[in-house]
């Protein structure tokens, strides 16, 4: 027998072993949700759904049961674990993993997928937050700063080289253990991370096991992509505009990362949209009313999925009674681009700014947050580079939250030489981008029409002049009169950085075109 594995190498960007890890949880751990709306109407057909699930006591405290929440919502920490076992320990046949594509198995504990489904007490809506695997964050247990899917890894491996030291050579019970301890890792680094202690009260956690046969039992999903896309890695093959997933297909449509513009920030927005699909395929009459269509999809996802103990489905099914699949809502918290630390590729967030975004989406019709900027109408359809040439550390960064907080989409910063003066450069006759970024810089800040600048794009060149923008003065920038003629234009990158994602929520029940 051997030991398991110590602490993780930080994962890089590449490799054909990475990507096959990736992508596919996001799937599994929304399935999870889905399928579990479909308790109430399963009961009526096949028995008790709830029973064979396999369970975790994370949340239990000296024996007893977790105490419900007091403002009657929940909220459930989605993950998608890699793994080449089903929920049970049993290992998948090889021919299965083949089919999926999902190679070499080189890390099984990283959690590539992490989702907060808020529920409120009258169960007639749904907010699903996702959370990148990247986000660099401080890890709770003591083990500093790391990517937000170390978070598990790292207690697991602390708390499995402990027990074995300790002289338990059980190594099917320090398994047990060591996932326990990742788990509870976990949701107190994301707790800690978005601002709310004790918040999360339930936990669904679900591996590559029984994607295939999932995504057959319902008969497909449809989804939309904005242009053909045909990817060898993944193994998508798939036409311009609306098509009908199923199988390998779905999975390969889910898991792309390579040859996508915004990485994976795209990828989440196509796993979100196919679960939009799939919500609606699952509450669909064609599926409700098909007493053997319940019974094979919950069959499937009994083999994948790990429940916390002391989760009472029937009563979790008749909570959310009032659910359609139009009331679910698909958000990505906040981020500010790509970043390398210690040799990591990693994903810049602002912890402030995530904990107001959390609030404002979980505050269930309460005031939000008066330090949240109010979006500006038709703000999501402006798409602002911002070039920081103010030679302030942090002005740069502070902007960039303003905007995103505006509404409009941001795509990755670049750093300039020190220049004087504060410019936006639009489209030529482009004044509705114009008046809308003004709002956020004020109208006495120089404007420039470029050609090189496309319609629905600003470019915003930050100069020593700029003094910040202020969220709670309208967000209006101030600068001081440039004393001398403004700075020559610079080179602009090779090519343009892409567009960042859309930040308008992706609604169950509709087919989004996605990258």
């Amino acid at each position: 027998m051997t030991e398991w594995p110590g602490p993780p190498i930080p994962a890089r960007r590449g490799g054909v072993a990475m990507f096959a890890r990736r992508g596919v949880k996001v799937v599994f751990s929304l399935v999870s949700i889905t399928i579990l709306t479909l308790t109430w109407w399963g009961w009526q057909f096949i028995g008790d759904p709830s029973q064979g699930f396999a369970t975790t006591n994370i949340f239990e405290d000296d024996g007893h049961p977790p105490a419900k929440p007091l403002d009657g919502a929940i909220d459930i920490l989605l993950v998608g674990q890699d793994s080449r076992t089903d929920a049970q320990g049993n290992p998948l046949p090889r021919e299965v993993l083949d089919m999926l594509h999902a190679g070499v198995s080189d890390g099984e504990r990283q959690t590539d997928t992490m989702i907060l489904v808020h529920i409120p007490q009258n169960g007639k809506k749904a907010t699903a937050i996702s959370f990148p695997r990247d986000s660099w964050v401080e890890i709770t247990g003591g083990f500093g700063k790391h990517k937000l899917n170390s978070a598990y890894v790292y207690a697991y491996n602390d708390t499995s080289k402990t027990l074995q030291q300790q002289g338990n050579s059980d190594l099917k019970d320090v398994d047990a253990k060591a996932k326990d301890a990742g788990r509870k890792n976990l949701i107190a680094t994301l707790e800690k991370f978005i601002g709310k202690p004790k918040m999360i009260d339930r936990y669904a956690e679900v591996n590559l096991s029984s994607f295939y046969e999932i995504t057959k039992a319902i008969g497909g999903v449809e989804v939309c992509l904005n242009g053909p896309v045909k990817e060898k890695k993944s193994g998508v093959d798939l036409p311009a505009g609306k098509s009908t997933v199923e199988g390998v297909q779905a999975l390969a449509f889910v898991r792309q990362r390579y040859d996508l513009q915004n990485g994976d920030l795209d990828r989440i927005a196509r796993q979100q949209a196919f679960l939009s699909g799939l919500a609606n395929k699952v509450l669909s009459s064609d599926v409700l009313i098909n007493p053997v269509k319940i019974s094979d999809l919950i069959g499937a996802v009994k083999k994948s999925v790990v429940l916390s103990a002391g989760w009472d489905l029937p009563e979790f099914a008749a909570q959310m009674r009032g659910l359609t699949s139009g009331n679910v809502e698909f958000h990505t918290i906040p981020t500010q681009g790509d970043a390398t630390i210690g040799g990591a590729a990693v994903l810049r967030v602002d912890p402030a700014q995530v904990q107001a975004e959390v609030a404002r989406l979980t505050s269930d019709g309460e005031t939000a947050p008066t330090s949240t900027p109010a979006t500006l109408p038709g703000a999501e359809a402006v798409t602002v580079e911002l070039f920081d040439g103010s030679g302030s550390p942090t002005l740069a960064t502070e902007t960039r939250n303003l905007l995103q907080g505006k509404g409009f989409k941001l795509a990755a910063d670049t750093k300039l030489s020190t220049r004087n003066s504060t410019v936006i450069r639009h489209a030529p006759g482009d004044e509705a981008a114009l008046a809308l970024i003004k709002q956020v810089f004020g109208t006495a800040v120089q404007a420039e029409a470029d050609r090189d600048v496309p319609s629905g794009k600003v470019r915003v060149l930050l100069g020593k002049d700029f003094k910040g923008a202020s969220a709670d003065q309208g967000g209006v920038a101030t600068t001081t009169p440039p004393k001398s003629p403004p700075a020559s234009k610079p080179a602009q990158p090779p090519s343009s950085p892409p567009a960042a994602p859309s930040t308008k929520p992706i609604v169950a029940g509709n087919v989004p075109c996605v990258n």
